[in-house]
């Protein structure tokens, strides 16, 4: 039946087998694609991953004036410009959408502008982004703080609308709580799990903003090296760099699931 639960154990082991079952069918297809090409590299084995795997951590340069591994530049570049787009990002949609959420005489002038922006794919206004601000660190941090900031200043201020009821902004007035108090006090706390939450969804999207930047106009970063090794058919790198994509984003995921539950202990999904 619908949503009946099942043992743990189950569920545990159903869990281990779809991954199991994903990595069989892999190795499955990359020997069969090696037995019609033995030179093939589109769908390397597991062998081969271990090969990229060794050269994205092999230092760079000469051996008399070695430079850091391929792995610690891309990640350095793409996790800064990252983080701090995000920050960006985050910090300007909760003050706008908590501020639209209070305040009709905000609301009205901003709603139909930030609903009409957050249709626009941040990707397509890529050339905007060059002409106006170039192609250094400031063209990457504006399109991830950009690219969220619309759609997550709509969800915020959705929160602000629908969870905060006037009854409860009423009572706040009549204890004698002034404005910041309110705003602070229960708009702020109780929106905040909704925040996080929001925070969660926007990451995925702000990788693909940033990625598609950094294969266009990058010098380093895990999208400029995807597309420089996809040039050379050096499929084992790409791979271990998609794989690296998806640890960061559960590790981020798991992290902001952590801080919801230890913030906000009362929220229940």
């Amino acid at each position: 039946m619908i949503r009946r639960d099942i043992p743990a154990w189950l569920f545990w082991v159903l869990a281990i087998g779809g991954i199991v079952v994903l990595l069989t069918s892999y190795e499955l297809v990359s020997a069969r694609q090696t037995r019609i090409n033995a030179l093939q590299t589109t769908i390397p084995s597991f062998e081969k991953l271990g090969e990229g795997l060794k050269q994205i951590f092999r230092p760079q340069g000469q051996p008399e004036n070695p430079k850091p591994a391929m792995f610690w530049v891309d990640m350095r570049a793409t996790l800064w410009r990252l983080g701090l787009g995000m920050a960006m990002g985050v910090a300007m949609s909760i003050v706008v959408g908590v501020l639209m959420g209070a305040y009709r005489w905000i609301e009205a002038p901003l709603s139909a502008v930030v609903m009409f922006l957050s249709k626009i794919p941040p990707t397509a206004m890529m050339p905007i982004y060059f002409a106006v601000v170039g192609t250094d660190q400031k063209m990457f941090t504006s399109m991830v703080a950009l690219g969220i900031f619309f759609s997550m200043t709509q969800s915020i201020y959705q929160a602000v609308r629908q969870d905060v009821s006037d009854e409860a902004i009423n009572k706040a007035y009549t204890l004698g709580a002034s404005e910041f108090e309110i705003i602070y006090e229960v708009i702020w706390k109780q929106i905040l799990p909704k925040i996080i939450d929001s925070i969660r969804l926007q990451i995925g999207p702000a990788m693909v903003f940033l990625l598609a930047a950094e294969m266009v106009v990058g010098n380093a970063g895990l999208g400029y090296q995807i597309r420089m090794q996809s040039r050379i058919l050096n499929m084992s790198v790409v791979y271990v760099y998609l794989f690296i994509l998806a640890m960061v984003g559960l590790l981020a995921e798991w992290s902001l699931a952590t801080l919801r539950r230890k913030l906000c202990p009362w929220f229940v999904d």
